[in-house]
């Protein structure tokens, strides 16, 4: 580990930004398991014989750019890439389960309200219904990784008190299960709530989704928009050629 890490303290570069550097290129090199913990700061501090600031230092650059992540009371570890499948229509909570992780919420907001004119027109739904706002940080492994704003027509979930973490099986349970949808996905940078919300830094790249998902017979049952952490998400879509194409 020392080797891999070696700084040159002779040199114009600070030692900081050297061990940045070199922890970059490891981690980019696939010398480092994604998800896998570092050593202690103290035990930097002592293996690379720099103070212990320097090498926090190093540290915090590479967690501004996306490529370590803390977790309080549990060391700094080297961030796993979610690799989200963007053509399927999963819930957030069955997507963190698959990799093996307790999905969570933290809510801002569950209550009934009337649409606005954008959230009647795309849900196709008269500007007096009721509908269900909901507003969730989501955790995963206990890391927040997105923020969700859902509107739902009321009918369509139980009353919000019996509503639990998971909108989708919430809807399952009454037979409302969306079958299909459409979402856009444009690249954008956090505001200062955003960032806070997400424990990331102010300008931080996150990717701003709106989705409007459907039933069976087309009918419009889910209006989302969502603010997901740049450095932690791939949208993959999987491409095929014209059928025709021999």
């Amino acid at each position: 580990m020392r080797d891999k890490l070696a700084v040159n303290k002779a040199g114009n570069t600070p030692l900081y930004l050297q061990l940045a550097n070199n922890l970059r290129d490891h981690i980019n090199n696939g010398d480092f398991d994604p998800g896998s913990a570092l050593p202690s700061e103290r035990d930097l501090s002592e293996m690379m014989g720099m103070s212990r600031v320097t090498v926090r230092k190093g540290i915090d650059k590479l967690i501004e750019e996306g490529l370590l992540f803390r977790k309080q009371g549990s060391g700094t570890f080297v961030t796993r890439r979610i690799e989200a499948p963007g053509s399927s229509l999963n819930s957030f909570s069955d997507d963190a389960r698959s990799r093996g992780e307790n999905p969570g919420v933290i809510w801002m907001i569950k209550t009934y309200a009337s649409p606005t004119d954008e959230e009647a027109a795309a849900l196709k739904i008269a500007s007096t219904a009721k509908v269900a706002r909901l507003g969730r940080i989501r955790l995963s492994g206990g890391e927040p990784l997105a923020i969700e704003h859902a509107v739902v027509p009321a009918q369509f979930l139980p009353a919000l008190n019996d509503l639990g973490d998971s909108l989708y099986e919430a809807l399952s349970a009454l037979g409302f299960r969306p079958v299909s949808g459409t979402q856009r996905i444009r690249a954008a940078l956090a505001t200062p709530t955003e960032a806070g919300m997400l424990c990331i830094s102010e300008n931080s790249e996150i990717l701003r989704i709106e989705r409007l998902t459907k039933l069976a017979d087309g009918t419009p049952v889910e209006f989302t928009r969502s603010a997901y952490r740049g450095d932690r998400y791939d949208f993959v879509t999987d491409l095929h050629g014209p059928s025709d194409v021999r």
